[in-house]
C-alpha cells in the first residue's frame, strides 16, 4: 500500500533575502524557514530553531529561543490595527511551542501586514513539498472501491479567470516556512451576490492533534493568471498585481472542524473525513467590493451531494507543486468518484484518478447537486506519495455547521 498524506506544499526561505528591508523585517518576526508538513507525530514537539531580529536575517539560519521576538516597529504597526501581539493571550500569538500554539477554534487570530506577500514569496511558497511517512492503510473498512485508474491532470486554458474565476492560491506560514494550498470562492447565505467566504481543507489553516493556527492567511484569486512558467516568472519578475491580478485577500476568521483539530495529521490521512475549513476575507488594501464581485463568481455548496454511484463525474481543480508540477499554474482532473473508507466510524470519502501533487490540497471539488447544478461537493484532502489518486470528505452535518457559523458571523 502506497503511503498517503495531505497534499501541502512548502519551501525553504529563498525569497526571504530578496525583499525590500521593511517587509523583512516582519517577516523574520512573524515567520520561520524550513520545509513544512514534513516531520511525523514524532517530531512535534521540536522547537524553532531560528530567532528573529529587528535587523531581518536570515530566519532559516541557526540560533536559539522559543519564541521569536517582533520588533518594536512591527508591533506598533499591528497596534495601528488594535492588534497588541504582547496582550493577546498573554502573547502567544507568536509562539509556535506545541504546549503553547493557539489551538482551540475561538483562538484563530490574522492581522493584516501589507505586501508580506511579495511576489517573490507567493512564487516561492511552494518550492519544497512535504515529507510523507510510510502509513499502511490496507486494513480499510467499510465502502472502499478498487483504487482508481490515473487521470493525468490538465492545465487550465489561460486566462485562469475565463474558466475557473473562483479558483486561488492559499498562503501561510507555518512553523517550517510558507507554504501554499489551493482554495474556492464559495456563496454565503448572508450576503447573497456578495460573499466573501473561502472554502479550503483543514490542514490548509490549522496543524490538527500536533499543533494550532497557521498565520499570515492570505488567498490569491487566479494566482498567475496568464499560466507563466515558474522558470518564466523566475526570469520575468513579475510585478505584484502581475501575480495577484484581483489583489491578496487575508482572513479575518476561519473555521474548520472539531474532528480535524483533535485528530488530523499531517501524513497518513488521520483526520482527512473531516479536512475542510472555511475562512471570510477582507482585501489587503481595503475597498468596497466582496470577493465574489470581484473575481466575479462564487460556487455554491451542496452539503448532501448524491451517493457515489449516483455522481457521473467530479472535478478537482488546484495549484500543485510537488513535482512535476512548479505550483504555479492551474490544473484539474475530472473523473467519475469511488469510495475510500479509512475507517468505518468515519464517513466515506469520495476518490478520484489524478496526477495532482502536494499544493493541490484545499483546491475545490465540483458535481452536480440535487438539484442538477453544478455544486462544491468536497475538497482535496490526501493522495499517495506517488500520486495517481486524490481523496476528499463528503460533506455533511460537521460542514454544514462551520459554513453556517462563520456566515452568520461576519453577516454584517
Amino acid at each position: 500500500m502506497r503511503p498517503i498524506r495531505p497534499l501541502l506544499a512548502a519551501r525553504r526561505g529563498r525569497s526571504a533575502r530578496r525583499t525590500t528591508s521593511s517587509v523583512l523585517a516582519v517577516s523574520a518576526a512573524l515567520a520561520l524557514t524550513a520545509t513544512a508538513c514534513g516531520p511525523g507525530d514524532d517530531q512535534a514537539d521540536a522547537k524553532p530553531t531560528a530567532s528573529a531580529t529587528a535587523d531581518g536575517g536570515n530566519a532559516g539560519g541557526s540560533g536559539g529561543g522559543d519564541k521569536l521576538e517582533i520588533p518594536d516597529d512591527i508591533k506598533d504597526r499591528l497596534k495601528e490595527h488594535g492588534f497588541d501581539v504582547d496582550k493577546w493571550k498573554n502573547g502567544e500569538w507568536k509562539n509556535w511551542d506545541k504546549d503553547k500554539w493557539l489551538r482551540e477554534a475561538e483562538d484563530f487570530v490574522n492581522p493584516i501586514i501589507e505586501d508580506f506577500w511579495n511576489p517573490d514569496r507567493m512564487r516561492d511558497a511552494d518550492k519544497r513539498p512535504d515529507k510523507p511517512v510510510d502509513n499502511d492503510i490496507s486494513g480499510d473498512q467499510g465502502k472502499t472501491d478498487p483504487t482508481p485508474a490515473p487521470v493525468e491532470a490538465a492545465e487550465l486554458p489561460k486566462p485562469y479567470d475565463d474558466k475557473s474565476p473562483a479558483t486561488g492560491k492559499l498562503l501561510f506560514e507555518t512553523p517550517e516556512g510558507s507554504a501554499q494550498c489551493s482554495a474556492t470562492v464559495v456563496e454565503d447565505p448572508a450576503n447573497p451576490g456578495k460573499s466573501n467566504m473561502v472554502w479550503t481543507a483543514g490542514h490548509c489553516v490549522h496543524a490538527g492533534k500536533s499543533g494550532g493556527w497557521y498565520r499570515n492567511i492570505a488567498f490569491v484569486p487566479s494566482y498567475n493568471n496568464e499560466g507563466k512558467s515558474a522558470a518564466q516568472l523566475e526570469a520575468e519578475k513579475p510585478t505584484r498585481e502581475e501575480l495577484a491580478p484581483y489583489g491578496v485577500w487575508w482572513s479575518r476568521g476561519a473555521k474548520t472542524s472539531d474532528q480535524w483539530i483533535a485528530t488530523g495529521a499531517n501524513t497518513g490521512g488521520a483526520g482527512a473525513p473531516y479536512d475542510f475549513a472555511v475562512m471570510s476575507m477582507v482585501p489587503e488594501n481595503g475597498g468596497g467590493k466582496s470577493l465574489e464581485e470581484t473575481v466575479g463568481a462564487a460556487l455554491p455548496v451542496e452539503f448532501n451531494a448524491p451517493a457515489v454511484p449516483k455522481i457521473d463525474a467530479i472535478k478537482a481543480t488546484g495549484y500543485p507543486a510537488a513535482p512535476p508540477y512548479d505550483g504555479q499554474r492551474q490544473f484539474s482532473c475530472t473523473d467519475k468518484p469511488g469510495r475510500l473508507s479509512l475507517k468505518a466510524t468515519q464517513p466515506t470519502m469520495y476518490r478520484i484518478g489524478c496526477s495532482m501533487t502536494g499544493g493541490s490540497s484545499g483546491g475545490g471539488w465540483v458535481a452536480k447537486g440535487q438539484d442538477g447544478k453544478l455544486a462544491l461537493v468536497s475538497n482535496t484532502s490526501i493522495g499517495p506519495v506517488t500520486a495517481g489518486w486524490l481523496a476528499g470528505p463528503r460533506l455533511g452535518k460537521e460542514a454544514e455547521a462551520i459554513y453556517t457559523q462563520v456566515s452568520e458571523k461576519f453577516a454584517n
